[in-house]
């Protein structure tokens, strides 16, 4: 099994977020949140199960038709790099 490394944007984008989200519906925000940090949790086993990044290196978990989880992954480390709103732009 991987280790698992959240960047420092990583964990800033997933709390700006769930504090947006939260603003308007706490419950819906835990619920993103808890979903979120359970499918990354999940890419310590399975690192290569989605798709192939925009980014060299990089690769794109969807949790929901509009977040999107970008990380990197070698021998050792799945390193969570961002945490995107789809409409955002990547890079």
């Amino acid at each position: 099994m991987l280790d698992l490394e959240w960047k420092a944007a990583a964990a800033a984008d997933l709390l700006a977020i769930i504090d947006f989200i939260a603003e308007q519906n706490p419950g819906a925000a835990q619920a993103l949140k808890d979903e979120i940090e359970a499918k990354v949790s999940r890419l310590r086993v399975h690192p290569r199960r989605y798709r192939v990044g925009r980014v060299e290196g990089t690769r794109e978990m969807v949790v929901r038709p509009n977040y999107i989880v970008v990380y990197a992954e070698n021998e050792e480390t799945v390193t969570v790099l961002r945490v995107l709103h789809a409409a955002r732009q990547w890079p």
